[in-house]
């Protein structure tokens, strides 16, 4: 099965992208919306996914792998909620702002402009390049 793309969103004051560097490996978990759990749940080891710091900054800054699928989240008190293990791949040599993807019309079908709120997102394998060629970074 080909790889799959993500878009994953973190306030960086909650657990930011250098963060997830300092550490080599994360959890993402605390997920509570059904939309974005099954997302997770849909995610295999070795897909890619852009980390994407919301609320402040509104912009897109490193790519991560999925190190682990989907398993119970701890954080979770109660409810059928989802977790998956992160590792980070690279920083993006110039990080993509929301603003910068809404003036681009490659991006008018991207999720992340039709569902804004949505924290866990597949994305096309066409806006990921858009992306990392925006941000001057190769992988």
């Amino acid at each position: 099965m080909a790889a799959q793309y993500w878009l994953m969103k973190s306030e960086p004051y909650a657990y930011s992208w250098q963060q997830l560097v300092k550490d080599g490996k994360g959890r993402w978990d605390g997920v509570r919306n059904f939309s974005a759990r099954n997302n997770l749940r849909r995610m295999k080891p070795g897909d890619l996914s852009l980390f994407y710091h919301s609320n402040v900054g509104k912009e897109v800054v490193g790519v991560m792998k999925i190190a682990r699928e989907a398993y119970a989240d701890p954080s979770a008190e109660g409810g059928d909620w989802s977790a998956v293990d992160v590792t980070p791949v690279q920083a993006l040599a110039a990080p993509v702002t929301l603003s910068r993807m809404r003036q681009d019309p490659a991006f008018a079908d991207c999720l992340l402009l039709k569902r804004s709120r949505l924290s866990v997102m597949p994305i096309s394998a066409s806006h990921f390049r858009r992306i990392l060629k925006l941000a001057k970074t190769k992988l």
